[in-house]
C-alpha cells in the first residue's frame, strides 16, 4: 500500500492500479525483475513486414478493387491487418471500390508534375509519333 501511494503521489491518475502494483511486488520477491511483458499463448504475432507490405501492394496494384478479405486469404493473414497495412503502411483508402492514395505527399506531387512535363515535351516534340 505503501508503493501504491507513492506512486498515486507521483503519478496522479496515471498510476498504476493496486492489484497490478501488488502483482510487482509478488513477482520481486520472487526473484522476477524483468521489466518485459512474458509471451502468453494466444497473443497475437505481428506479421507486419517490408515483405508483407510490398506483397500487399504488389495485390493491389494488379487489382485496385481487391479486397481485404481475398488479400488476408492469399497472404494467409487476419483482414485486420491488412486493413492497418493499407490505411496506416500503404496510405490508402477505399473510394468507389478501389483503393487509392489517402492525400498524395510533397515527393509524389512533384513526381507527378515533372512525369506531367516530360509527356508535354514528348508529345510537342512529335505529336504524330507521341502514342506509337
Amino acid at each position: 500500500m505503501e508503493i501504491q501511494a507513492i506512486l498515486i503521489e507521483t503519478l496522479g491518475e496515471h498510476a498504476p492500479y493496486y492489484a497490478t502494483v501488488k502483482n510487482w511486488v509478488a513477482q520481486f520477491k520472487h526473484g522476477d525483475f524483468s521489466t518485459c511483458d512474458a509471451p502468453r499463448p494466444g497473443q497475437h504475432k505481428t506479421v507486419t513486414t517490408p515483405e508483407i507490405i510490398d506483397q500487399i501492394h504488389e495485390l493491389i496494384l494488379e487489382d485496385r478493387q481487391i479486397s481485404a478479405k481475398s488479400t488476408a486469404e492469399q497472404l494467409g493473414i487476419s483482414r485486420e491487418q491488412v486493413g492497418s497495412i493499407n490505411h496506416e503502411d500503404l496510405e490508402m483508402r477505399k473510394l468507389s471500390a478501389k483503393w487509392v492514395l489517402n492525400c498524395p505527399n510533397a515527393d509524389q506531387k512533384r513526381q507527378w508534375c515533372q512525369m506531367s512535363e516530360q509527356l508535354l515535351e514528348l508529345l510537342r516534340c512529335d505529336p504524330n509519333d507521341f502514342l506509337l
